[in-house]
Order: structure tokens, then sequence, then C-alpha cells
């Protein structure tokens, strides 16, 4: 077998490197794109779950809060527990630092007391540069920090947002923990400095030798006296619940890297399959000297095995290529908003190479499996004398009937581990029973055709043609109908998707200018307006009318990300929020919230039901002095595109009055003129920079305002957009993060029409004689073109019929199930049906011409002598 694959084999590849090379290179972009997200995903993991053990460090027990922060009046209880050895209190804030180029940038206060933190979270000791006092460790405004933040140092000072005051720190030194940039200070001097006094985020607990974690945790929590809204318990697995938040997307980005290799798989058996055409006598050869029908299989077999290897070996060094190349330029998002901020570093595995270099040679193999049997049944008698040998068995059409049947039953299946496994295998078997199902199509739509062009000599020769050799039709344009399909499919999901955000965005932008201070629902607490700079806005020039929306995050569930909780006016639901379906009339003595979708996935909320962990946990939210008992009661369910762990809407009067929290993190505002929002802008911009509502009160100091006010204004630290400038801004984006698909789009319909242009030379070399004797019955060459023509356009035409279909019915799947169970929110099912048919005429057309181009061929003079070893 050795020998034949380097002389007959070889030979072969050698004559056609390039047609051989594209083979190779489908498998290999299949691979690389596949293996790239793989790589880069795996890294970004890595980088953030070294981050979290570095910041949260190894404890036994850790108390939290469902809001983020509590009385420090609970340390002294816990810490003087017999049973406890160590008590470390944390707080831990989100806030902004002022770049150098004068960007902000998103940064981590960990506030830690030096004395207790190197026994449970050693990588946060302060460690004082040469220079720095010994004391430095205990000094108010002073911060260590790690190799990330080491990059936004103007000198030896940090600047740092809280509310709209950048307070200047020093840098005194760094700490060893890794991940995105990192700011860590002593306790109490973070207290003062975001004006958290009495305030902790975390109190981590390592235990004495031999005490059971749990049972301490459930005799402290069921205490009477125990404060509400807090849980302790063992350190939760960050990593696990970014994991299992950025599966779905991660899932999702390799299933489209793996189209390519799905469509590469059509393009090797389209090469196999010209290949086996052009070498049939040579195969039929082999067999008459003594080449058994399993060794001609097995032949084919490993030429395609070796393309695969080929391909595979190629793709995962690209792949590995991009993946450190996407790391350096944009760290380890990939646009999902997951692991932004982080700076990983390649993690190569080989377990993982080897994995996507086996799907390549998968994907290899079954390419060329039909090939193979093509050549192990060639009959040599036959195929020695020239003898058309391509019309293959006809198969029921039942099979395909199943296979559809089972897809589409599983489309009712739920996902497994957040993943819509059934979906995708759904997705499968509909493509798979849906390609099988051509030869029956073909017969059904030629069958009706062939009476309406009965009278005209061509197009009856090319009807006639395809009806009666349909299994090769369905083999030629099998291809296009996968390609097709999957650009049907992405091009409605797409559509669907974006046409949905556009109505989102719509409903939820009706103000003519907004104000925000915070990006982040995490800084929400630190950068916030104040209830005075509110005020002095509404009272501005030019302000009709002034909304304000406070988000605040809340833990929930401790294996589960925290969900924001959003206060706003919500005295109309149906025009505040894009509900789904009506909103229901809120019980008597309880309080109506509106979740999104995925509240219902992750949190187990229902509508038109009382929300329990709300009740039990919102407490936490208001001082002792204003909070009362509540009962939530859902009383309807909206569309959020922009958090994927969930969202609480609750009508801010409601709020303020059970909390006392009266801050604000956005504006809206309605204006006399909106054409005037520049001038309301500036004017917004003077009162922040007047020091209107400056945030912190008596902590701010003289100091910091004046520094604030000259060298860093704080209207530099607002972000100003109109609703059409966000609703743009928005779309751009989307548009960029799925261009991807229109790229794959291009590659899948490409490979489909050579598969096309294989096919039909395949089937060209076998119908010499044939074309050459209807040269002798009189017919010219441009006749015979004509006829390879109508026929490419006959099957391409049927082919796109069926890739409208097959891509329709995929396209629900995704919209309707994949979605859903991937990212937990709906989305209506749009048709963009001018797109669609432009995409199936540009097929056909393309079709059509490629068959013209791949039978010119038949019109030459060896067409004409083809039957000259008949007479």
């Amino acid at each position: 077998m050795f020998d034949l694959l380097k002389t007959f084999s070889w030979q072969e590849l050698i004559q056609h490197p390039w047609r051989n090379a594209a083979a190779v290179v489908a498998v290999m972009l299949g691979v690389a794109l596949a293996f790239s997200v793989q790589l880069i995903n795996a890294s970004a993991l890595d980088e953030f779950s070294q981050a979290v053990r570095s910041v949260n460090g190894q404890p036994d027990l850790e108390l939290r809060s469902v809001q983020g922060s509590f009385n420090e009046t609970l340390f002294a209880r816990v810490s003087t527990h017999p049973q406890v050895q160590i008590a470390s209190p944390v707080l831990e804030l989100a806030s902004y630092a002022l770049a150098p180029d004068g960007r902000r940038v998103s940064v981590r206060v960990v506030g830690i007391d030096a004395l207790v933190v190197p026994f449970v979270a050693p990588d946060l000791m302060p460690l004082p540069s040469k220079t720095a006092d010994r004391l430095a460790l205990f000094a108010p405004d002073t911060v260590f920090l790690n190799a990330a933040a080491q990059k936004l140092v103007q000198g030896d000072t940090l600047r740092l947002q809280s509310g709209l005051q950048m307070h200047t720190v020093t840098v005194a030194g760094k700490v060893r923990a890794g991940g995105a940039a990192l700011a860590v200070m002593d306790i109490g001097a973070a207290q003062e400095l975001f004006g958290k006094q009495g305030q902790l985020t975390r109190i981590d607990l390592r235990l004495q030798a031999g005490v059971d974690a749990t049972a301490l945790a459930r005799t402290l929590q069921g205490a009477p006296d125990w404060p509400a809204g807090l849980s302790l318990s063992p350190p939760g697995d960050a990593q696990s619940q970014a994991q299992d938040l950025s599966r779905a997307y991660r899932v999702n980005l390799s299933v489209l890297a793996l189209i390519a290799l799905f469509t590469g798989a059509f393009l090797v058996f389209s090469v196999l399959s010209l290949s086996v055409a052009k070498r049939a006598q040579q195969f039929a050869l082999l067999a008459v000297l003594g080449l058994s029908a399993r060794k001609r299989l097995a032949l084919v077999l490993w030429e395609s095995l070796t393309l695969g290897l080929v391909g595979s070996a190629a793709g995962i060094a690209l792949g590995t290529a991009l993946a450190a190349l996407a790391l350096r330029l944009l760290g380890g998002d990939l646009g999902g908003g997951f692991f932004a901020g982080g700076s990983p570093q390649l993690q190569w595995s080989g377990w993982a190479a080897l994995g996507y270099g086996a799907l390549g040679l998968v994907a290899a193999l079954v390419g060329g499996w039909w090939p193979a049997r093509r050549a192990q049944s060639l009959p040599p008698a036959q195929t020695l004398k020239g003898l058309d040998s391509t019309q293959g068995a006809r198969h029921s059409h039942w099979i395909s009937i199943f296979l559809i049947a089972a897809g589409a039953l599983l489309t009712s299946a739920p996902a497994v581990f957040g993943i819509p496994l059934a979906a995708y295998v759904s997705v499968g078997l509909l493509l798979v029973g849906g390609i099988t199902a051509l030869p029956w199509l073909i017969g059904v739509l030629l069958d009706r055709l062939a009476p309406r062009v009965a009278r005209h000599t061509l197009p009856l020769l090319a009807v006639e043609r395809a009806r009666r050799q349909r299994e090769s039709a369905a083999v030629a344009v099998s291809g296009v109908v996968a390609s097709l399909s999957l650009a049907v499919a992405l091009t409605v999901m797409v559509a669907s998707f974006r046409e949905s955000v556009t109505v989102w965005l719509d409903r939820i932008l009706p103000a003519d200018l907004y104000v925000r201070s915070s990006r982040t629902l995490s800084a929400s607490d630190t950068v916030y307006f104040t209830p005075d700079f509110v005020r002095a806005v509404r009272e501005l020039p030019g302000v009709q009318k002034l909304q304000t929306q406070r988000l605040v995050s809340l833990k929930l569930d401790p294996a589960q990300p925290p969900v924001a909780l959003i206060a706003r006016d919500l005295l109309e639901p149906a025009r505040s929020l894009p509900l789904v379906g009506d909103a229901l009339p809120v019980p008597t003595g309880q309080i109506g919230i509106y979740v999104s979708e995925a509240m219902l996935d992750l949190q187990g909320a229902q509508l038109g039901t009382v929300f329990a962990p709300l009740s039990a946990s919102f407490q936490a939210l208001a001082p002792a002095s204003t909070s009362q008992p509540a009962i939530f009661y859902v009383a309807g369910v909206w569309r959020d595109y922009a958090r994927q762990s969930g969202a609480i809407a609750i009508d801010q009067r409601v709020f303020e009055r059970l909390t006392g929290d009266r801050r604000a993190n956005d504006l809206a505002l309605w204006l006399n003129k909106p054409d005037e929002a520049e001038a309301v802008q500036e004017a917004v911009r003077q009162l922040a920079d007047q020091g209107a509502g400056v945030a912190n009160g008596e902590a701010a100091g003289a100091a910091d305002r004046a520094t604030a006010g000259t060298n860093n204004a704080a209207s530099e630290l607002l972000e100003f957009g109109t609703a059409s400038q966000i609703r743009t801004t928005s779309l751009r984006i989307f548009d960029r993060s799925f261009a991807v698909t229109y790229w794959l789009q291009a590659v899948a319909i490409a490979i489909g029409l050579f598969g096309v242009a294989a096919s039909f030379s395949a089937q060209v070399l076998s119908r010499r004689k044939e074309f050459g004797l209807l040269a002798h019955l009189g017919l010219t060459r441009r006749q015979i073109l004509q006829l390879v023509a109508l026929e490419g356009s006959a099957w391409t035409s049927v082919g796109a019929i069926a890739g409208l279909g097959l891509g329709l019915a995929v396209s629900v799947v995704l919209v309707k199930v994949v979605n859903p169970q991937s990212f937990h929110w709906t989305m209506e099912l749009m048709l963009p049906w001018g797109r669609l048919l432009l995409l199936c005429l540009a097929v056909v057309l393309a079709g059509t011409v490629t068959a013209w181009l791949a039978g010119r061929a038949a019109a030459g003079k060896d067409a004409v002598l083809a039957v000259k070893e008949d007479w």
C-alpha cells in the first residue's frame, strides 16, 4: 500500500497541486479557527483563575453580603469565635484610574489588613519599594500595584475615581497578584478614600485544625441575631462561574468556526471524486492486475487521510499563531466581555491539539468515504472500455424523512449544562436528512418541469439527463445545498438578532440625551451621581424632564454570577421596558418587579409568583433604621440583551423608600429642543467642574477638590450620548462582532461551488463519448456548452431551493432553540427575503457559469474522437 501511495497517488498529487491544496486549505482553516478559539479561551480562563486565587487566597470560609458590603461590626463577632484561627477583613471595590494618555481604565481596589493577609492571601501582601517608608503599608492614600496596574502610573502617583472626583494616591510598591489592573491598600485608608467608613465586602476565615467548616457555617447562620442578606460558605469557585457564563459564547464560537471544517469535508469529497473519476481506468487496470476492491477503498481513504493530516497539522500551527496574535492584540475577551482587561499568556495544550487535529482527520475521511466507495465498486471491464458507470443505486427517501423527523423532535430537548447539545444534533440531522433527500426532491421537481420543456431540444436533454441521473445530480449539488443552507441560516439568525436589538434599543432609549457615570455594574457603587448633582442638572435651562437610573449588583445565589438590580421610573412598565407579553396586576401589599428572561432560567423566577430570593436578601441594601420587610411579585418579563446573567427592574420610588439610597448611575434627559443637545452637554460639564454634587461629602478633601478641578476636570469623567449616537454605536459594534459570519458564508458557498465544478468535471470525463455522439448527431460546440450550462442551472436551481428550505428550517432552530438555551434571551424571527433571494440567484448564476466552464473540455476535439473506439 505504501508503494502505491509513493507512485500512483503521489503522481496524482504533483500533477494537480492546486486542486489538492484547496482541500488542504479548507481543512486547515476549519481546524485553525476552532483550535484558536479553544486556545484563547483556555488561556483567558487560566489567567482569570490565577487572578482569582491571588486575590481571594485560600480561606476555609468566606462571609459575603448579597449586595457586596456590610457593617464591619460583624468582624469582631466572627474573629473572636473559638473555632476561628484567623479572620481577614477585605474591602473590594471597582473603580477607574486615569492612564497616562487620559483614558479611564477599570481598576480593582482591594483594602486589606497587612498583619493578617499573608496567612490567607499571600499574593495580596504589599511589597514596599526600596525608597518607600517601612510604615507605608498602613499610610493613607498609598497603594501597591500589580503588573497590569503599574502601566497606569504617572511618575509615582495614581489617580483613582470615586463619584465625580479623582483622588491622587502614592504608589509605594507592588503586589505579586496577577490578572487585570489591581491596587492594594490599607483597609482603613480604602474606607476613608471611597467614603466606605465602617463597611466591608468580605471576611476570609481560616479555621482551627479539625473544625468542620460546613457545620460552623450552619451554626453561625442559624443564630437568631444573624444579619439578613449575609452568606457564610466555602469560597465560591469564581472560575467555574466565569466558565459557565462564557461557556455558551465559547461553544457557539467553536461551532461557528467548525462550519469551515464541515464545508471542508465537502471539498475533500469533491476533489477526490474528481480524482477518482479521472483515474477510473487506472483503478480498473489495478483491479485487473490483482488489486482487490478492499485495497482500492483503502488506497483512496489513505489519500484522504493524507490530505487531512497535512491540513490538520497546518491548522494546528496556524491556530496557534492566530491565538498568540489575538491574545497580544485583543487579550482573551474575543468580544464577549467575559475576560476584558486581562493580558493572558498563551496556554498551549497538546491534548487539545490532538483533539482538533483528529477532527480534521475525521472530516477528511468522511469527505473521502464516498469517492473511496466509488473506486471500490468500479466494474473493471466496463470501466476499461470507457463506459459510464456513474449511475448509482437509488435509495429510499424514508431514511431522510426519519432523520428530519428526529431532528425536529430533538428541538424540544433541554440544554445540557447550559449548552444546547440536542439543538446542535438537530441541526446536523436536518442537514443530513435534507441532503440525503436530494435525489427524491430532484425527481419531484424535474418530473413536473419535463413536460414544459418537451418541445425544446437542449432544455429537454438537460432535464432528462438530471432526472435519470438524479443520484449523480444529488452528489454534485450536495456541497451547494450544505453551504447555502448554512449561509441562509446564519443570514436569518443575524438579521433577526439585529432587528430585535434595533427594536430593543428604540424601546430603552426614549430620551434625547444620556449621561453615564460608570461603564460596568461592578463600579456602580463607587462611581455615581449624588442627589445634589441630579437636582442641579434637572434645573438646567433646556431640560424638560429628567429620569435617573440606579444600578446595584446583587449576589442572589452563591453559585451564580451577580444580577443587576435596576431602579428606574416604572409608572408605565409597558412603555419603559421591552416586555415579553403583558404586565400583570400587582397584588395588594406586594411590590411589583420585572425580571429579564435570564432570571427565569438562571435564578428560577416565574411570572405571576413571589420571588423569595429577593425578599430574603433585600434588607441588606438598606440601613437598619429604614429596613422593612417586603414581598416582591414578578409582574412582568422583559428582554435584556445587555446582561446575560440577569436583571431585575424595580420602580425607583419604591427602591428609595426601602433603601434610602438616592444616588444615580445614569441620567436620561428630555430636552425642550433636541437639536440643542450639545449646549446641554456643556452645561452639565460645567456643573461637574464646579463641584456640584461631588461624592463623598466629608471624605473629599479640599486638596483633592482643587486638583480635580484643575488637572483633570470632573466633566471628563462623564460619558454623553444621544439616542441616535448610542444606537449607531451599538449597531456598529454588533455588525463588527458578526462580520466573521459573512466571511464564513462566503467561504462555505465558494467551497460548495468548487464542489459543483469538480463534480461536473468528473461527469464530463465520464461522458466524453456521450458528447462526442451528440457532436456527430449535429450539435455544435456552442450547443454542447449550452447543454452543460442548462444542466448546471437545473441542478443548482434544485440545490438552491433545497438549500433555502433547509436553511430556513435550521434558522428556526438557531433563533428559537439555540439562542434562548445559550444566552437566555429570545428574539423575533425576521426573514430578509430580498437578501435571501439574491443569495439564491447568485448561487444559481455562479453554478451555471461554473458548470459551463467545467464543460468546455466536453466540446473539444477529444470528445468527438472518443467514439472512435466503438467503430
